[in-house]
């Protein structure tokens, strides 16, 4: 009689554990759309579940159970990646754990801070807005434990593609940033930097106009010794890319002399020197272009008439005149062409008649 009570007692035992396996392990989770699920910062467990069956990851049955047999109550906050057909005790563990799909964060060329915050919660896919990274990167207390102000605060912002966690605040991600720009600046960079008395936030402001005004890799040291010869000598540095900084309009096609009047501390046409931060995000092969400049008598540059994107470099400033004439006469050449084909293309052709 003993021996048939523990026999039964074993069977129900044995029958309750493999229900709850069985709903434990069973696949509960739907995700055929592949989309990611996100438990934003101070969801409780109830917001969790309600988000789930809402946006019909799963359909709610067993999950609270699970939730006991596993004692589970605080999800953790993140984008999560979760698979269709998934378990709940899979589920589940990926909530507890935080173990979640990090943001792939790629960056390219940015100009201002302002351009640059406004991109997130819109093509950067962070928890945070716009709005939180702009006021992070106008706080001069938030910035000073980087080294940097509200001027330089983007020479940090190095063109890079960093992995960070959905729910990172400004400071994590910028503390990113941070990090990889330690990682650069080697000490023989450093070194390389000094020897052109310049700081590498000041190698890196140089470096940004150098990479407005050229695409052409072979050109952009000569770029660099040039700028570096007018500082050498007190001249301005009279760099077009700063104009369109100061005035922040990236679309110009050509200076005029009625925009190098712009009232701007980044208006390298009226103030000498560097202007007091970058107008890019340069790329490392332009900052390294920089701290490898060739030593030459460059004063002035222009580019070519031949629009190939290379610049054409002299010592005086009457050769510098003829190339840049050159220059302005095939630019509008080019212009009235343009404009031209379009008129002749808006021009309504007359229907056929007998």
């Amino acid at each position: 009689m003993i021996k048939k009570l523990i026999l039964f007692i074993l069977v129900i035992i044995i029958t309750v554990a493999a229900y709850f396996g069985f709903m434990l392990l069973k696949p509960s989770v739907s995700n055929k759309q592949d989309v990611f699920f996100y438990v934003h910062t101070g969801d409780d467990l109830a917001t969790v579940k309600s988000n789930l069956i809402n946006q019909n990851f799963i359909n709610g049955k067993g999950f609270d159970l699970a939730c006991k047999i596993l004692r589970f109550t605080k999800p953790k906050a993140g984008r999560y990646k979760i698979s269709d057909g998934m378990s709940n005790y899979s589920l589940i563990r990926i909530l507890r754990s935080g173990n979640q799909a990090e943001v792939k964060l790629t960056i390219n060329k940015e100009r201002t801070p302002e351009l640059f915050a406004g991109k997130f919660g819109k093509k950067y896919d962070f928890e945070f807005d716009s709005l939180q990274m702009i006021n992070f990167l106008h706080n001069t207390d938030s910035l000073k434990k980087y080294g940097v102000d509200t001027n330089t605060v983007m020479a940090i912002v190095m063109p890079y593609t960093y992995s960070l966690k959905w729910n990172s605040t400004p400071e994590k991600v910028y503390q990113q940033f941070y990090n990889t720009y330690q990682t650069f600046w080697t000490q023989e960079r450093k070194i390389k930097a000094d020897s052109l008395h310049l700081t590498p936030i000041q190698v890196i402001t140089l470096a940004s106009i150098v990479d407005e005004e050229t695409l052409k890799k072979s050109d952009k040291g000569n770029i660099a010794s040039t700028y570096l010869n007018r500082i050498r000598v007190g001249m301005p540095l009279q760099a077009d890319p700063t104009i369109k900084y100061a005035m922040r309009d990236f679309s110009l096609k050509r200076i005029l002399s009625v925009h190098l009047k712009t009232i701007s501390p980044y208006n390298t046409y009226l103030n000498r020197g560097l202007p007091p931060g970058p107008i890019c995000t340069p790329q490392p092969e332009t900052i390294d272009a920089v701290l490898n400049a060739p030593k030459t008598e460059y004063l002035y540059f222009v580019a070519s008439s031949n629009f190939d994107g290379s610049s054409i470099f002299t010592t005086n400033y009457n050769d510098h005149l003829k190339y840049a004439h050159l220059y302005q006469q095939e630019l509008t050449r080019r212009m009235d062409s343009t404009k031209k084909a379009n008129q002749e293309k808006n021009v309504a052709v007359p229907e056929n008649r007998k």
